[in-house]
């Protein structure tokens, strides 16, 4: 029994844990749990051994060949080489560099998708806050409601009131009801997804409130500062510099390819055996490799280019569209609103207003608060967007 009691009270404080998930809890849980950012370590992984494997030495070669004689039983004489090649020193320490190189380039690439995916888990994060305070406005409208109707229905019987007066009420609740359908069905899809982003582990989010983010420079400050950060730019810069080395490491390709080995001659009972020297000469497939290696460092240079003009365009977009919300949101007086709320009720309890102007006053207040919900949200949606680099 007790130890049935103490397995329900874990389950309880499981339960309260999640429960208390708030966006830092939730990234942290999709970067472990996402199994496309698993894939892409595993794949990292890879790609770096593929790109150390490059300035490997060649494999050694072993080569026996016996040799028979008519009239002789067995083998009459053989030969043995076991020989080594390798590229001419210089083009090791290039290939080095190389592919140090390309796996910063790597890493920034992670980085980068690490960061999309950590964006789209924050972006549900923001829509649940904005669920949850749009569910806060329509209990606030639904207990108005209810209120009034109860009135309402009271003042019907004792002859004070038409039916068109709780039928307005009742029409009223109707539409909170579908709205709150609606917002339930938003906020279910949004747990759905940010479970999807979770390796389909569920996640339970309960924050109301954002956690406010606001510019911490003037807007150029903030431009320059991104833009040194962005893991796109960076990581095209780098995938860059790797072909660059790549190039230099080509036109070494002149250098000739070097052999040493040992070889040993036998025929009957004498044995001779010596070292062998070689070298081959590139002298055809160089060229073409230096071509190669050009193409693919001035692709790379194109797009490095186009990573920084795309991203500058991007943020230059995101700073007007975020300095039009704040003056947006700047226009809204919330405290005015839900005061003339209180008073709009208090007017029609007290027969001063019919339901018919009650109605046309609060609906226009509360979707005016619907409204300031939603820019709010499309203001922390662009802050998170700006400062993505830092998830």
């Amino acid at each position: 029994m007790m130890k049935k009691t103490f397995a329900i009270l874990l389950a309880h404080m499981a339960v309260l844990s999640v429960g208390a998930q708030g966006v830092e809890s939730i990234l942290q849980g999709v970067e472990q749990n996402n199994k496309e950012l698993q894939a892409l370590r595993k794949d990292n992984e890879a790609a770096a051994e593929e790109v150390a494997a490059r300035n490997n030495l060649e494999d050694p070669s072993v080569e026996y060949s016996p040799f028979f004689r008519k009239g002789e039983g067995g083998v009459a004489s053989s030969e043995l080489v076991v020989s080594q090649g390798f590229d001419f020193p210089t083009l090791y320490a290039a290939r080095r560099k190389s592919g140090r190189l390309h796996r910063e380039a790597l890493g920034l690439q992670y980085l980068s998708a690490r960061r999309d995916i950590l964006l789209q888990a924050k972006l549900l994060c923001l829509d649940l806050v904005k669920c949850a305070q749009d569910g806060a406005l329509l209990d606030k409208r639904r207990a108005d409601a209810e209120a009034l109707l109860a009135l309402f229905e009271k003042r019907l019987a004792s002859g004070d009131a038409t039916i068109l007066d709780v039928n307005k009420v009742k029409m009223d609740i109707m539409a909170i009801r579908r709205e709150e359908a609606a917002l339930e069905s938003a906020r279910h899809d949004a747990l759905q997804s940010l479970a999807a982003l979770n390796g389909n582990v569920p996640v339970s989010f309960s924050a109301t409130d954002y956690e406010w983010q606001a510019p911490a420079d003037d807007y150029a400050a903030m431009l320059g500062k991104v833009m040194a950060q962005d893991y796109d730019v960076r990581a095209s810069q780098a995938s860059e510099q790797a072909l660059a080395q790549d190039l230099k490491a080509s036109r070494h390709g002149w250098a000739p390819k070097l052999e040493v080995g040992y070889r040993r001659n036998t025929d009957g009972r004498d044995a001779s055996h010596g070292f062998m020297v070689g070298a081959s000469f590139p002298l055809f497939s160089a060229r073409s490799g230096v071509k190669v290696a050009k193409a693919q460092h001035d692709g790379a240079q194109l797009r490095a280019e186009n990573a920084r003009i795309e991203t500058e365009a991007r943020l230059k977009a995101q700073v007007r569209q975020l300095q039009e919300l704040e003056k947006a949101k700047a226009a809204y007086d919330v405290g005015l609103m839900n005061q003339t709320l209180g008073l709009l009720r208090k007017a029609v309890e007290g027969g001063q207003v019919t339901t018919i102007e009650y109605y046309a006053e609060a609906d226009a207040i509360y979707r005016n608060l619907q409204a300031y919900n939603e820019i709010v949200r499309q203001y922390q949606g662009v802050m998170a967007e700006i400062y993505k680099n830092d998830l």
